[in-house]
């Protein structure tokens, strides 16, 4: 059976448990995931030449990663290639690319550092988000946003404040909004002799932050909370609650890094109620394993829960960037199969029959409810998938990874 057969046997199944499939086809199809640059060369950017700092560690040695912008850009492409509909990749600052014998420290970043990644999207249609990166640098030793030294303090928050102007350029450049984000790795290794005063400073670098003039149809701005990092284990300066309670107050959304949490909280069911007081909220999607280990995301029941309450919520009301990062596999392949996944479980989502779970529920009718729960389980969802990369003429799931093996062979291996 052709491709396109299989979907026409699948849709018909589909259609006897109440989904169109085509309808689900057309939704999907307006989600844009984040692609985040940092899976391609471990998290090491282009501005600075020391080692991972702020808890961020990527473990592995595989060979072939993107060291240079133009191999990066290039490895982008190879994995966009793989994955169906239109979408939009993800920056952090610490991504600038200078010209020859030029470079700028972090608070004196300009939109110029970036013409290079504003160009790569326009010309391939991709929105672009953007992240200040207070990590990896002399000054982010001890403490960014937090910081008691004054002068560091100011240096990070002028970092945020030229990042909301960079942020500001890439919206006017590709003509979508740029979602920015804002994460410290500020903390301690164990007990604090006071919690308050380094929250204090948080709010106040913040509140100089954004008191900059800044077009707010152009750039949602979006804090990310933390529950603990390596080396900062029993006190987060950034915590949910902090951060909750400062979006609300400032306007601003709350993102929710799915690992970010203790490993046995639901993170999908926070959502539901977090959208009851924002009107959007951002999101990092990654597989904690024990820890935020920033794991490829898989089609698991974590990825399909998470996409349920986004598909259920209202997909336009969420940023969805990914976020995750392995050094141990094929770094085009880590990238493909977590975006590939993430895109799965939106689709399992969009093919559920909403209305019918949600009138079982209120009827009261729960035998009914999980049976048809686990009837959902079984339908020919692989069919519907297959036609989707087919109709957005990317390779079926038997097929891409032949040719990024092959990409490996032909192009990675030769980088020096």
């Amino acid at each position: 059976m052709t491709v396109q057969e299989r979907y026409e046997e699948a849709k018909m199944r589909y259609a006897k448990i109440g989904v169109d499939t085509d309808k689900a086809l057309d939704a999907l199809k307006e989600i844009k995931l984040s692609m985040h640059c940092w899976q391609g060369d471990d998290v090491i950017g282009f501005d600075q030449k020391g080692p991972l700092t702020g808890g961020i560690q990527t473990t592995g040695n595989y060979p072939y990663k993107a060291t240079t912008p133009e191999e990066l850009m290039e490895d982008i492409d190879k994995t966009l290639s793989y994955v169906p509909g239109k979408h939009k990749i993800n920056l952090h600052a610490s991504y600038a690319i200078f010209k020859d014998g030029e470079w700028a420290d972090r608070d004196e970043l300009k939109p110029e550092h970036f013409e290079k990644w504003a160009e790569f999207a326009k010309e391939r249609g991709l929105g672009i988000d953007f992240n200040p990166t207070y990590f990896s640098h002399p000054k982010s030793e001890v403490a960014t946003l937090s910081s008691a030294d004054e002068d560091i303090r100011q240096f990070w928050i002028r970092h945020g404040q030229a990042c909301i102007r960079i942020s500001e350029y890439f919206a006017e450049q590709t003509g979508q909004t740029c979602m920015m984000n804002i994460w410290i790795p500020d903390g301690l290794k164990d007990i604090p002799g006071d919690r308050k005063a380094p929250r204090a400073r948080l709010k106040d670098s913040l509140d100089q932050i954004l008191s900059i003039p800044y077009d707010k149809s152009k750039v949602a701005i979006a804090v990310e909370s933390k529950v603990f990092g390596i080396g900062a284990e029993s006190y987060t300066v950034g915590s949910h609650e902090f951060y909750m309670n400062y979006a609300a107050k400032n306007n601003v959304m709350c993102l929710i890094d799915t690992g970010h949490f203790h490993p046995t909280e639901n993170v999908a069911d926070k959502l539901s109620s977090m959208l009851l007081f924002y009107d959007k909220m951002a999101l990092h999607v990654s597989r904690p394993v024990r820890w935020d280990s920033d794991h490829v995301v898989l089609f698991n029941d974590e990825a399909r829960d998470l996409a349920q309450e986004i598909v259920r919520n209202g997909a336009d009301r969420f940023y969805i960037g990914m976020d995750y990062f392995d050094a141990s596999i094929n770094r085009i392949s880590a990238w493909t199969n977590g975006m590939r996944n993430f895109l799965k479980a939106l689709m399992y989502a969009e093919l559920q029959p909403m209305d019918v779970l949600t009138r079982l529920q209120d009827s009261g009718n729960f035998t009914e409810l999980m049976s048809l729960n686990e009837r959902i389980k079984m339908m020919p969802f692989g069919d519907v998938w297959d036609y989707y990369c087919e109709k957005n003429g990317v390779l079926p799931e038997d097929e891409w990874f032949a040719d990024c093996a092959k990409y490996e062979k032909e192009v990675l291996s030769k980088r020096a």
